[in-house]
């Protein structure tokens, strides 16, 4: 039974490291679909610009996901309309 712990163990640790760099490596490549202007928007770079929306509308920072719908929508407009996009 050790010499069966000794052998799955580290074959075990290699498909849950691979499994854990593959499922977070997905997330990067997240899109956001624009209810508005009927688009998507790839997520990964727009940390940056929903940062600076907030700082320019004096907002705290919250997770977009949890934002109200108007804030959203404001969100796009002004990725929309300013020279960001």
């Amino acid at each position: 039974m050790r010499s069966f712990a000794k052998t799955f163990t580290p074959l075990l640790y290699i498909v849950f490291v691979a499994a854990t760099l593959f499922s977070t490596a997905c997330s990067v490549h997240a899109r956001v679909y624009d209810p508005y202007y009927r688009d998507y928007h790839g997520w990964a770079g727009e940390d940056g610009y929903y940062l600076q929306w907030e700082r320019d509308n004096h907002r705290q920072h919250e997770d977009f996901n949890r934002r109200s719908d108007a804030d959203k929508k404001a969100y796009w407009e002004y990725r929309h309309n300013s020279d960001h996009h």
